[in-house]
C-alpha cells in the first residue's frame, strides 16, 4: 500500500495507530534508500563565507518576502535581520543547476542581552515554564529559524513518482532519483541545524513552527516537544523544543543514515572552506615577502 493511501486511513478509530507506524516504517525505509542517492543531487553546507551568506539572504528574501509575504520586499532583494550576526547559516544546494535549494539558520546566544527571537517576539508562547530559554546557560541554547526551501523545490506533483510527496516540479527538468529526493529538503535542513547544533555544542534547541509539521516530523521520529497553544506569528505558530536526546532516542535507522550523511557532507564543506581560506592566506603571505624580497632589491 503507497503511502498516499495510508495517509487517508489515519484518522479511522481503532486503526490510525496501526497505519501511523506502518508510515514511520515506510518513511524510515524511504530515508534508508534516499540516503544512498541524496548526496548525488543535493549537498548540504555550511554558509561560511560572505559570498555564501549573501546568497542565503537572497533566497529567503524571494520566499519570506516575495512569495510569502512575512516581510517587505527589498530593493536590494535581501532578507536580513539582527539575529544573523549570530547565526550560523547551512543551504542544500542542487548540484545539476547549482542552484540554492533551501536553507535555515542556528541563531545562538552568549549572554543574557542576546535574546533568541523565540524569547524577543513569542515568549507568551511558552507556557511550559520548566523549558523556559532564560532558565539553561545561554552558551547551550539556540533556535532553529528561518527555514526557507525554493517553491520550484516543494510544489507538489501528483502522484507521478512513487515517494515524491512534495517537492517535485518540472518533470523535464529533474530525474527520478533527484525529484525522489526534493521531498527531503525540508527534513534534511532540520537534521543539518541538528548537526550544527551538535557540533557548536549546543544543549537545547527551540523553535516556532505549525503544529501539523510537529506532527510530519514525528513520522520520521523528530520529536519536538510542544511548550504551548499555538499563537498567531507568521500564522499559528507553537513552540517547540528538543535535545540531543530525544532525536537519537526517537530518529528512524533510515534517517539516522541521512543524518550521518547530512554530517559527512557538513564537514566537508566546512574543511574544504578552511583549506582555500589556509591556502589563501599562505598565498598573500608569500606575495607580501615577495613584495618585501623586491624592495630591498631596489637601489636607494
Amino acid at each position: 500500500m503507497s503511502m498516499k493511501h495510508l495517509k487517508t486511513l489515519q484518522n479511522i478509530p481503532v486503526v490510525g495507530g496501526l497505519v501511523n507506524r506502518a508510515i514511520s516504517h515506510l518513511a524510515s525505509s524511504d530515508a534508508s534508500t534516499i540516503s544512498k542517492h541524496f548526496s548525488q543531487y543535493l549537498r548540504p553546507q555550511i554558509a561560511n563565507t560572505e559570498a555564501l551568506r549573501q546568497e542565503v539572504y537572497r533566497l529567503r528574501h524571494e520566499v519570506y518576502c516575495a512569495e510569502l509575504k512575512f516581510e517587505p520586499e527589498k530593493d536590494n532583494k535581501i532578507e536580513m535581520d539582527d539575529f544573523d550576526a549570530h547565526s550560523v547559516h547551512c543551504f542544500v544546494r542542487h548540484l545539476a543547476s547549482e542552484r540554492m535549494a533551501g536553507t535555515v539558520r542556528l541563531i545562538t546566544s552568549s549572554c543574557a542581552e542576546e535574546l533568541l527571537p523565540i524569547e524577543k517576539y513569542c515568549s507568551h508562547a511558552i507556557q511550559d515554564t520548566e523549558f523556559a530559554p532564560s532558565l539553561f546557560p545561554r552558551q547551550d541554547i539556540c533556535e532553529i529559524s528561518r527555514l526557507a526551501v525554493l517553491e520550484d523545490f516543494r510544489r507538489r506533483q501528483i502522484d507521478k513518482f512513487n515517494g515524491a510527496a512534495t517537492g517535485a516540479i518540472n518533470i523535464d527538468d529533474y530525474s527520478t532519483k533527484e525529484l525522489r529526493c526534493f521531498p527531503y529538503i525540508a527534513i534534511c535542513l532540520y537534521l543539518a541545524a541538528a548537526s550544527t547544533a551538535f557540533r557548536t555544542h549546543k544543549k537545547h534547541a527551540f523553535v516556532m513552527m505549525e503544529p501539523r509539521l510537529a506532527r510530519s516530523m514525528t513520522f520520521v521520529g523528530i520529536c519536538f516537544k510542544q511548550l504551548g497553544e499555538p499563537v498567531e506569528y507568521h500564522g499559528k505558530r507553537a513552540a517547540y523544543y528538543i535535545n540531543k536526546e530525544m532525536l537519537f532516542d526517537n530518529l528512524s535507522p533510515g534517517y539516522k543514515k541521512l543524518l550521518k550523511s547530512i554530517e559527512k557532507d557538513l564537514a566537508a564543506s566546512d574543511k574544504t572552506t578552511q583549506e582555500v581560506a589556509v591556502k589563501s592566506l599562505s598565498e598573500m603571505v608569500e606575495s607580501l615577502m615577495d613584495i618585501g624580497f623586491k624592495e630591498r632589491l631596489q637601489p636607494k
